[in-house]
Parts: C-alpha cells; structure tokens; sequence
C-alpha cells in the first residue's frame, strides 16, 4: 500500500502512526509538510524524521490579503495553503506516485483540493476542533454574550472544515467530545482516535532532578506546583492559576512553582495593553507573592518536562473548552496528582476524587485550596497520581491500545470499508 501523510508540521500527530505503517512490509509511505529554514521544497529524507519515510516539503504560501473581509481571511489563507499542498502532490504525482491512502490534517487547508489530485485514493483526514459560538472556547473567557458579529465570524471559521469534511472518505478526532462538537452528519462519519502516549517512555522516574534558571536543583522531595502549557495565556488559565499562586505560597511556605511555557499565545491573544499575559499577570499581582519561589523556565524539552513532571507534588492544568492538552495525559501518565478544571475535555478523561481533582474554572480560590489540600495531604495525591497513570496505560497507551486502532482505521479505509 502507498499512503501519504500531509500535516503543516509533518510529522505532528502522524509521528507514531506513519513510523509503525512504514515498518511494514510492502509499504510505501511519504509525509508532506510545509518547507521551513531547515527544509528544501521536494527535498530529501528530512534529518530526524521517522525511518522509513520519504519527507518532502511544500513552500509556505502567502497571507490572505489585507483587505479581505474579516471573516473570510482564515478562508483565503486555508484556499492559499491547499494551493500550496495540491502543487506539492502535483510534482510527487509526475514523479510516479499515486497513493491508495491519503491522510491529512486539513486545519490551515492542506485537504482541500487532494481529492481533485488524487481522485481515486482513499482519504482519511483528521479534523481537530468544530467551532461554535455556544458551548465551547467562544465566549467561555468574556462576562459578556457573544455578539452577532463574532457568531458570524465563527460560523464562517468553519467553512475550511466543511469543504474538507465534503471531500474526505472519512474522518476522526482525538476525544469523545471534540467529536461531539462536530454536526450530527459529521460524526457518522468520524471515529475516535486519540495518537498515544508513550506510557513506557513516560512514567515517574526515580531520582529525577529539575535545575531552576537560578542554578538551585529541586527533587521529588521538594514541594513542587508545576503548569505547563505551550503558550502563557487564558485559553490554558494562566491568569487563574497565576491569581491563585498568593495564597498557596502563604499557606505552604515551602512550595516551589514552576512554570512551563511561553510568552507568545498559541490560542488566542494578548492582552489588550499590549505586552505578554506573563508581564499582565505579574503587574496585577505585584507585591503580593515571594517572587523568588515562582520560576518562569519558558519552553523545555521534553526529557526535561518529563523530569519535571516526576518532581511534582501539585500539577495544574486549565483550559477552556477547547482541545485537550497532551500535557495533560502526560502528567497522568507520570503519576503526577492532578488539579484540573471541570470542563468537558477535562472531565473526559478526569474524575474528580478517584485519578485527579476538579475545580470551576474561572475561581482561584477553589483552585488555591485544592492545590493546599493536595500538597498537605501527600498519601492521598500519590494515590490519584497511580489511578491516573492506570487509566492512561488503559485507555491511551501508544504500543497496546492506540497504535493498532489506528492501523486498523487505516487498513479499513484504504480497503474501501467504512468503519
């Protein structure tokens, strides 16, 4: 079988996945992605990728003009990209390859136009996140209803989904609630298919140690609070936990926070007087915390976090309802106590109590206590941490429980069967 893999940042999601198809006999497999400093268009076997896999990349395209409507700008730069990636497979097709499978991740519009390229091959595209201006990211951070023109704005967010969804053979979606957001049509047509976690490479590691900016070197017999998230903002709850961190320090002298991620937002914005919700945060609550026991490391690799992570005696996770974090499952999966919010991605995999502890979202003061109680009582935390890291091996391990799910959706969609 030929399969082609394409993914803006290929591999991605597809890491796993395209690795276990290429060591297959008698498969060939190729992963498109966007060209970068790194990277030459068509070019050869990218250093660091997965064995076995011919990558080639396309040229980054141009932005969505500056005068196009508002809402239609994501549009015009999904048509842009999908430009992009249809020329990509046009030089791989004159060069003899035509897959059975094509799998994409039409988020920025790399879907768009492979089934006009490739017509006779089977595609399976994995879609992320349906928007909507109810129930979900939209509005969840403003006091405020959500005004007519930002439903609007949402609605037409959709429309690269729609198209894509329209050519697609067939679909999936990491979680039971991503895929509930999808319209009822859709999710007849969508699987659930989380990537994994790689439960063995992952786990608490004995005598694990984490060097702060400072030099000081912390261990699992310290009290360390950890948060990790990709970008400092609201979308992951950063000004909550932030607001939260006064009255854990006083209350637990001992503490020490680390704070994993960076300035830049990857969801949403900054704040409206400019600058990074970091500085935001930290002018608000001036004076209010030892600063010299809340460490900003910035973005870490992920041998380091997983250090980290081993260290931890509270580990914070937020966000709005939105994508869940695979920060998230990695914690659990290092028997980490967790302090969560109760939204829905969270509560799919969390309940409160048995493998982790809730709290509402947008109160620092549930969210203070629950990290204090956490931290005072150590046998009870380290038994969610186990129940947490028993329910991720169960239900996302890489080797026994996603890896061949993922191949079987594969071999059925490319047999022409539907799931």
């Amino acid at each position: 079988m030929r399969t082609l893999f394409v993914h803006r940042s290929f591999p991605a999601q597809y890491e796993h996945l395209a690795a276990a198809l290429a060591a297959r006999s008698g498969e060939e497999v190729v992963g498109l992605g966007e060209q970068d400093e790194d990277h030459e268009t068509l070019g050869d076997q990218d250093r660091g990728q997965p064995a076995g896999i011919r990558c080639l990349r396309y040229p980054p395209p141009p932005a969505a003009g500056a005068l196009t409507h508002r809402y239609l700008q994501p549009l015009e730069a999904a048509v842009r990209r999908g430009q992009s990636v249809a020329r990509a497979a046009m030089a791989l097709k004159s060069r003899g390859f035509r897959p059975d499978l094509v799998c994409c991740h039409p988020g920025w519009g790399e879907g768009l136009f492979l089934r006009d390229v490739f017509p006779d091959a089977r595609l399976l595209y994995y879609l992320e996140f349906y928007y909507s201006a109810q129930g979900g990211d939209v509005g969840f951070g403003e006091a405020d209803h959500v005004s007519i023109d930002e439903a609007a704005r949402v609605r037409i967010l959709n429309a690269n989904h729609l198209l894509s969804m329209e050519a697609a053979d067939w679909t999936h979606t990491a979680t039971h609630w991503q895929r509930s957001r999808f319209p009822a049509w859709a999710q007849e047509r969508m699987t659930v298919l989380h990537e994994g976690v790689d439960t063995v490479a992952i786990r608490r590691q004995p005598d694990a140690r984490f060097t702060l900016p400072d030099g000081r070197v912390l261990n699992a017999r310290d009290e360390v609070v950890t948060y990790v998230a990709r970008g400092l903002e609201p979308y992951r709850g950063f000004p909550q936990f932030m607001r939260a961190l006064p009255e854990i320090l006083r209350q637990r002298p001992h503490a020490q926070v680390v704070i994993v991620g960076g300035d830049a937002p990857r969801y949403g914005v900054g704040p409206q007087e400019g600058g990074t919700w970091r500085e935001a945060m930290l002018r608000e609550l001036q004076g209010q915390f030892d600063h010299a026991r809340v460490h900003f490391v910035g973005r870490v690799a992920h041998s380091t976090l997983h250090a980290l992570l081993s260290i931890t005696a509270a580990h914070v996770y937020l966000t709005y309802p939105f994508i869940l974090s695979w920060s998230l499952l990695e914690a659990m999966a290092c028997a980490c106590p967790v302090i969560a919010s109760a939204t829905p991605p969270v509560q799919e995999v969390i309940e409160d109590g048995r493998n982790g502890r809730l709290v509402e979202f947008h109160s620092p003061k549930s969210l203070a206590a629950a990290v204090i109680d956490t931290l005072a009582h150590p046998d009870t935390a380290k038994e969610l941490g186990r129940a947490a890291r028993m329910d991720v091996v169960a239900r996302y391990d890489l080797r026994s429980v996603c890896l061949p799910a993922g191949l079987r959706l594969l071999d059925s969609i490319a047999g022409g069967h539907t799931p």
